[in-house]
């Protein structure tokens, strides 16, 4: 299977399958996808993403990242859920050259995880929901919001860490590819700094490994967000071959 899938104006857009998990199974291809802002899908692509038989959309931007940019295309058959997870402007605690990278996104993360219990809890729920998927998960460029609630899930599947933070490491090259698109489209804007555009696979073992030592499992933590014992039972139920 693909994990990649390509599309004309999206460079994030991966399938969370193929990773093994609890008792050696393995999660299911074509369940569950992430991608980084669906906004962009035009006639171009529009056979492609049918294609997958995409039910639900999980959309986890902030309402005025919505209203600037749009959201994905009211597709037939298509459920659009926009769930904001509170967490704080990046911009109150800017990333200062020279200090670590992989602490600064794990910091931003753990802020994330403390005050967007609620949203991450919705999200969990949504793919836990059978009768949701295909779930395509996605905020701005894929990767922060994104990759936690995909991390969360893996983990509760049972994936391996250093599977999960591999997987959140995939979206450095996609910035890469979002970065030559955005010179080409729009030269008169601005790179966006390193920490928007980089996922060193170290920053999410550090969220992992500090959330389970404040919590004792990802589970744990997921339940005081306000997740099921149903929910947690049915992610592998439906998300493990």
């Amino acid at each position: 299977m693909k994990r990649r899938i390509p599309f004309s104006a999206m460079f994030n857009f991966r399938d969370v399958g193929g990773y093994q998990g609890h008792g050696g199974r393995t999660v299911r291809w074509g369940r569950l996808y992430r991608s980084d802002s669906l906004h962009r899908i035009d006639e171009t692509d529009r056979e492609a993403f049918a294609a997958l038989g995409v039910r639900t959309v999980i959309d986890l931007r902030r309402p005025y990242e919505v209203d600037r940019d749009g959201r994905v295309p009211p597709y037939e058959g298509l459920t659009y859920r926009h769930i904001h997870p509170e967490h704080a402007e990046w911009g109150e605690r800017p990333y200062q050259a020279g200090d670590s990278l992989p602490r600064y996104l794990a910091d931003r993360y753990a802020d994330l995880a403390q005050t967007g219990t609620a949203g991450l809890a919705e999200a969990v729920g949504l793919i836990a929901d059978s009768a949701n998927a295909p779930v395509v998960v996605h905020c701005v460029a894929g990767k922060d919001r994104t990759g936690i609630v995909c991390a969360l899930t893996l983990a509760v599947l049972g994936v391996d860490d250093d599977d999960i933070a591999a997987d959140y490491a995939l979206s450095t090259e996609a910035s890469a590819r979002f970065s030559a698109w955005l010179a080409a489209a729009m030269p008169d804007v601005e790179e966006p700094p390193s920490p928007f555009l980089s996922s060193p696979a170290e920053a999410m073992s550090l969220f992992l490994a500090e959330l389970r030592a404040g919590y004792g499992s990802v589970e744990g933590y997921l339940r005081h967000a306000g997740v099921t014992d149903a929910q947690l039972a049915a992610l592998p139920e439906h998300l493990l071959d």
